[in-house]
């Protein structure tokens, strides 16, 4: 992160964080990533409790150098009058402010959107909370965890007949996120198009995203085959209800996960595992067909995968240009050379001179690239030199 860097699309556009831990944080480092400036705010004492989450080295996660990568650290006491008063300055200055507090909170201490917008009418304020600003549930807490239950999604993973388990990582917090991201840039397109003598920068607005509309938004045809057929979707653990043949199956050594359900797909497949018989079987000419025979034709591939190992079957698949593919733990993403190769995997050097594998930057954009520009600050590392600018520089700009 030494090396000179390209700017990026979003070079320019000013962002203060309120957010902790995941949900707002994440929504921040997106922004960051593709070259906007983030000023984070942390409480006093043990800032972000993210830096003490999972595994820690020398007392800082690890976690911590990804989320807070490419933003500036400053210490605020949100509680104070004081620490009020400098995010309020420091909101008028803003393009973006990113909050994920309970609904309410902001308004408590005086820094609600309308409190903020007189002083600033383009600012644009992310808000993430567990059930949005909005209706019976605003004020109930809400966490990842539950926004993945009330979404849907929770029900549908895991074995038939089983109690739902969980995805392994955040994933309410970091659909909302993204949803989030998505939020912040038509509001900035907006606000571009109601640029006028009256609004010389535009006019912003609050980009409301509750956690489990985020979920419920990526449950594809869940509500719409409920409501024209009383259909309840249930698990199905590792296949794709309605879609065959399309699971995961069983090797000598492992497991992989094979989609053969295109029509053409499905004859190579039954082709390379020695079926043709299924591959040009009339009654399996469609996916309809197919799935009304789907335990057959596991029954059928895993008769093939588990005399092999997982090497040979991805092998013969890929060479039949059958969708396959191992099922991934870490260690084999690190050792992965096509995550290198695009850049999805970055090495850097902590200030504690750690040095790290993270994740690299997605999208992946050609012209306009993101870029890892700085490691994540030390709590508070850039309060003096903020504050001193907040207060001291003639036009009053940390930026």
């Amino acid at each position: 992160m030494d090396k000179t860097v390209a700017a990026g699309p979003l070079a320019g556009l000013k962002v203060l964080e309120l957010g902790q831990l995941i949900a707002g944080p994440f929504a921040g480092k997106t922004l960051a990533d593709f070259g906007a400036d983030v000023i984070k705010i942390e409480p006093p004492g043990e800032g972000d409790p993210l830096r003490k989450w999972r595994l820690l080295h020398e007392g800082t996660s690890v976690w911590w150098q990804v989320q807070s990568r490419n933003k500036r650290s400053v210490v605020l006491d949100l509680r104070s009058e004081a620490g009020r008063a400098d995010v309020r300055l420091l909101a008028a200055q803003a393009d973006v402010l990113i909050e994920n507090f309970k609904p309410g909170t902001l308004e408590k201490w005086g820094l609600g959107y309308e409190a903020l917008a007189a002083a600033n009418p383009g600012l644009i304020m992310l808000r993430i909370s567990g059930y949005g600003q909005s209706g019976p549930y605003r004020d109930l807490p809400g966490f990842a965890v539950v926004a993945e239950a009330m979404g849907g999604l929770r029900h549908l993973m895991g074995e038939p007949g089983r109690v739902p388990v969980r995805a392994g990582v955040s994933l309410g917090d970091t659909l909302a996120a993204l949803h989030g991201v998505i939020g912040v840039l038509l509001a900035l397109q907006a606000r571009a198009a109601s640029i006028s003598a009256q609004a010389p920068k535009g006019r912003g607005q609050v980009v409301d995203v509750a956690l489990y509309e985020a979920v419920f938004n990526c449950m594809e045809s869940l509500l719409p085959e409920y409501s024209a057929f009383g259909a309840v979707r249930e698990p199905a653990g590792s296949a794709l209800p309605g879609i065959a043949p399309s699971n995961a199956y069983r090797c000598a050594d492992g497991q992989v996960v094979i989609g053969g359900n295109g029509d053409s797909i499905f004859k190579r497949l039954m082709a390379a595992i020695g079926r043709a018989d299924l591959g040009g079987d009339p009654g399996l000419a469609d996916n309809a067909l197919r799935a009304a025979r789907v335990d057959e034709l596991d029954a059928a591939i895993t008769a093939w995968t588990v005399q092999r190992p997982v090497a040979e079957v991805v092998a013969a698949l890929q060479a039949a240009s059958v969708p396959v593919g191992r099922i991934y733990t870490v260690q084999d993403i690190a050792a992965d050379p096509h995550y290198r190769a695009r850049g999805m995997i970055e090495r850097i050097t902590t200030a504690a001179g750690l040095a790290l594998d993270v994740p690299g930057i997605c999208p992946r954009l050609e012209a306009t690239p993101g870029t890892l520009r700085t490691p994540a600050p030390d709590l508070g590392e850039h309060s003096a030199e903020v504050l001193a600018r907040l207060h001291g520089a003639r036009d009053g700009s940390p930026w």
